[in-house]
């Protein structure tokens, strides 16, 4: 026999060959996360710096009434949409100061919460491929040894050439689930500190934003735009 992949598989069993066409489907899962949050994060990250020129621009002059009216289009990114939930909370609060800044807040960290849910969005499929395919793996070579030892006994011969093609067999499935582990893992790590960033920039504009609106209701300008 020659070890190459091809013969290999020519010999492999059926346990085998369902454990690979099982790591085969985990590693598409995994690309498949892997290229659309690429994707959405992309479009987001484009989304929200074009709204955060946009609207940082209005709200740099205190004007918050405009602020409030503006409509920049429903592609706003993450960011635009977590300031929009702030906004509108302003638009409807009662003119009390205290509680208008407390109602915005409690928008913006609501929206805040959602959005980031949202980016973790399949992020668990990545961190379950890449803790559980090298087990998967192991599980066909366990099995694997397991077989060419029984083949060992039932040929009544022993040695190491006798057993051999058995083990290289059983080895395969713990390189393709390494193969399709280390990939979902870098992924899922990158992918996670993305998020963790996105998370700091929810925070930092939120809470830039409740300044914002704090300077603009202790100026007392909130009740003339509430009439």
């Amino acid at each position: 026999m020659q070890f190459t992949l091809a013969e290999i598989w020519a010999h492999t069993g059926l346990f085998a060959r369902c454990i690979i066409f099982t790591l085969a489907i985990m590693s598409v899962a995994s690309l498949v996360v892997m290229a659309e949050r690429m994707l959405v994060f992309r479009k987001t990250r484009a989304d929200s710096r074009n709204f955060a020129a946009k609207m940082g621009a209005i709200l740099a002059k205190g004007d918050l009434s405009t602020a409030a009216n503006t409509n920049l289009g429903k592609d706003v990114g993450h960011l635009g949409r977590v300031i929009n939930s702030g906004l509108t909370a302003y638009r409807i609060s009662p003119s009390n100061k205290e509680v208008a800044v407390e109602s915005v807040a409690r928008a913006l960290e609501r929206q805040a919460q959602r959005e980031v849910q949202s980016m973790k969005r399949g992020l668990g499929l990545l961190a379950t491929v890449g803790s559980t395919a090298p087990f998967v793996g192991l599980l066909g070579t366990t099995m694997g040894i397991v077989n060419a030892f029984s083949l060992m006994a039932a040929a009544g011969s022993g040695g190491l050439g006798t057993i051999s093609a058995g083990i290289a067999e059983a080895l395969i499935t713990t390189a393709f689930g390494l193969i399709v582990a280390i990939p979902a893992v870098m992924a899922y790590n990158f992918l996670q500190g993305w998020v963790d960033a996105r998370s700091v920039d929810i925070s930092e504009s939120s809470n830039e934003f409740l300044d914002v609106v704090a300077r603009h209701l202790g100026g007392g300008a909130h009740s003339s735009h509430a009439a």
